[in-house]
């Protein structure tokens, strides 16, 4: 049997495998749905509202612009200035997206002031590339969703008055600076890289989805993206994929995983497949086996939320995973094809409700703080139904 054939069948066996697969998750959690019934469409938008009105009040910093996404890794001492501005773009993103900004004086108001913050972080040293040595080093994180929350901005018509060049040059300068953080001869990103910004290092399939994300949304824009840079990141991250449909942490070869690891892999599995198939390099089958999995080990990634370390055995799955990998699931689900979105939509939200604290917010850290960004991938992912579909690249 050629490669064509052999992939055709192994793509007729997933979908035969999912559709099996989903029925067995769809009857178990009918079963939770008894004891314990899902959210209301009205229970939901009112999460929404009290979620933002928290976050809003959770602004911090010198001006007050600021929602610092916290873990366990510093940078002198401190939260890293890419946390700081991808914390704050990402709960920027949320607001914009919630029902009713313009009637929100006090979240119009937040929004002016983390706007002032991430236009001025293009200054800060931590932040260019000219320093950039590679390691261990998220400010690629800063310009992919720095230029994503201005990207958002330009897109709900939200720039701030008076702001529209500052957010034009910033927004320009963080998509530079992205692709010029591509690794080299392999292509895609990653926050944790070999020694020497010039040294080829494995692409990350947990960020390089979000980041081909990013400059999809910029191309449709109207903003410069090199077509080289898409190309070698979408190469890479077919690189990351198995036979199986998982995906790896990350990779510079073709990938070889078992399968008994795609529990600790079902948020990038999503991630990745979203991001290839508004690329045209995956399909419906691929898709709706990541978001079934997801739903079926989702309880794995609970066991690690809100908890001490980092990768734990035997997935390897880190706390900071857990929302992430909730966005990307329910961004995927809207993917399909309208006949399988009702009942997915139905039990990602039901999972996600579990979760939520008394007072509101949602956070997978151990960190008070980081309940911002945890409320605010919550809020988009229950939100995704009425968001915009994605931006293919074309």
């Amino acid at each position: 049997m050629d490669f064509q054939s052999d992939r055709t069948c192994g793509r007729i066996c997933c979908r035969t495998a999912s559709n099996f697969k989903f029925m067995s998750i769809s009857l178990l959690i009918a079963l939770f749905f008894i004891v314990r019934p899902p959210p209301s469409s009205t229970a939901l938008a009112e999460s929404v509202d009290t979620a933002i009105a928290k976050i809003v009040e959770m602004q911090e910093g010198p001006n007050k612009g600021e929602w610092p996404y916290e873990g366990v890794y510093r940078v002198r001492g401190g939260i890293p200035f890419g946390y700081r501005i991808g914390g704050t773009s990402i709960v920027g993103e949320a607001i914009l997206r919630a029902p009713s900004y313009a009637s929100h004086p006090e979240r119009i108001a937040a929004i002016a002031r983390a706007t002032e913050f991430v236009c001025a972080g293009i200054d800060e040293p931590l932040l260019q590339v000219t320093t950039y040595e590679g390691g261990y080093d998220v400010r690629p994180w800063a310009s992919c969703y720095g230029a994503r929350f201005l990207l958002a901005l330009e897109a709900h018509h939200a720039v701030p008055a008076g702001m529209e060049s500052s957010v034009k040059k910033a927004l320009n300068w963080y998509l530079d600076s992205l692709q010029k953080f591509e690794i080299p001869q392999v292509g895609g990103w990653n926050y944790a890289r070999e020694p020497g910004a010039e040294t080829p290092s494995a692409t990350s399939g947990f960020m390089t989805p979000a980041c081909l994300q990013t400059l999809f949304e910029a191309k449709a824009q109207g903003y410069a993206v090199d077509d080289g840079v898409v190309k070698r990141a979408l190469d890479a991250m077919e690189l990351c994929r198995t036979s199986d449909g998982n995906f790896t942490y990350s990779t510079k070869t073709q990938a070889k995983m078992q399968s008994r690891m795609i529990p600790g892999a079902v948020g990038r599995m999503c991630a990745s497949e979203a991001a290839l198939y508004l690329a045209g390099r995956s399909d419906q089958a691929q898709l709706k086996v990541a978001v079934v999995d997801f739903i079926r080990y989702w309880g794995e990634l609970e066991k690690r939320r809100a908890k001490n370390g980092t990768h734990a055995a035997p997935y390897g799955v880190a706390p900071y995973y857990f929302w992430y990998a909730h966005y990307h699931a329910a961004q995927a689900a809207e993917l399909l094809e309208e006949s399988d979105r009702a009942s997915l939509r139905q039990q990602l939200n039901w999972l996600l409700w579990q979760t939520r604290s008394p007072e509101g917010t949602w956070n997978d850290r151990v960190f008070p703080r980081s309940a911002a960004y945890g409320s605010a991938m919550a809020v988009m992912s229950v939100l995704m139904p009425e968001t915009a579909t994605p931006a293919q690249w074309k």
